[in-house]
């Protein structure tokens, strides 16, 4: 069985400087972590590796060089392979060209029969490109899944969390399913398997790798979404105390003068 698992290298923490004129997030200098999400993901394919006995797991992660160090920690998690789409031509990506751009990378690993994603970012927090990557490469789909029920030798049923209901549903491979947080604890990575893998090859994949070369469809040219303006919260701490017998009256009328009722 052949697995392949999404992986991003996120900000580790909320003091991040925004690009003011493209809209996008200035990583360069930023401390990193593995987006908290795909550990869960992993968790997943690692679990299925343990209930399969065979099975290959492949990371892939799209960003700068350095988010190299995120496919290392998946090897010291127990991942056996990975590989990185990294070019200047794919920065800026939106939902839809991050997608097409993590779809065309996937062929990259060879025949897939499951693919694996976090449920989002927390950079990001769409929610989007998991499905989206199945939608580019034809196979079906399903978020939200919550506990995994049974790995067939055609196909493999999930139960999903989908807010009012929860759903059992039954996917043929190839599929791709994105996991919620807590299906699985998440293991601390090996430092045996550290200096086991410190020498594994990590294959980096531009443009040029790819099979589709169209500049228009990756990075800022292939987003038809974009960013009108982002800023940090402005942050205030006004307040005002409403206290007495006749509290509600006096709220009723602040909510009133605000123009909220």
């Amino acid at each position: 069985m052949k697995i392949a698992v999404c992986v991003k290298q996120v900000p580790g923490s909320s003091a991040v400087q925004v690009d003011p004129e493209t809209g996008v997030l200035l990583r360069d200098g930023v401390d990193t972590k593995v987006n908290p999400y795909d550990l869960y993901a992993l968790e997943t394919c690692l679990q299925i590796k343990k209930l399969k006995g065979e099975a290959n797991i492949g990371v892939v992660s799209m960003g700068p060089p350095q988010a190299k160090e995120v496919i290392k920690e998946s090897f010291m998690m127990g991942a056996d392979e990975g590989i990185l789409l990294s070019d200047r031509k794919f920065a800026g990506a939106d939902v839809l060209a991050t997608a097409y751009t993590l779809a065309q990378g996937i062929n990259a690993l060879g025949e897939i029969d499951l693919i694996v994603c976090g449920k989002q970012t927390t950079d990001g927090d769409t929610a989007q490109v998991g499905p989206e990557m199945a939608e580019y490469l034809g196979i079906p789909h399903i978020a939200n899944v919550s506990k995994i029920l049974e790995v067939g030798e055609k196909n493999i049923t999930v139960e999903a969390d989908m807010g009012d209901t929860i759903e059992i549903q039954e996917i043929p491979f190839p599929c791709l399913i994105t996991v919620e947080k807590g299906i699985y604890t998440p293991r601390l990575p090996s430092y045996k398997r550290k200096l086991e893998t410190q020498k594994r090859e990590i294959k980096i994949i531009s443009l040029k790798d790819f099979e589709d070369q169209d500049e228009t469809k990756y990075g800022l040219k292939g987003s038809p979404t974009q960013v009108e303006r982002i800023f940090n919260p402005e942050e205030n701490s006004d307040r005002e105390m409403i206290s007495g017998e006749d509290c509600a009256e006096k709220l009723y009328e602040k909510l009133n003068q605000l123009k909220f009722i």
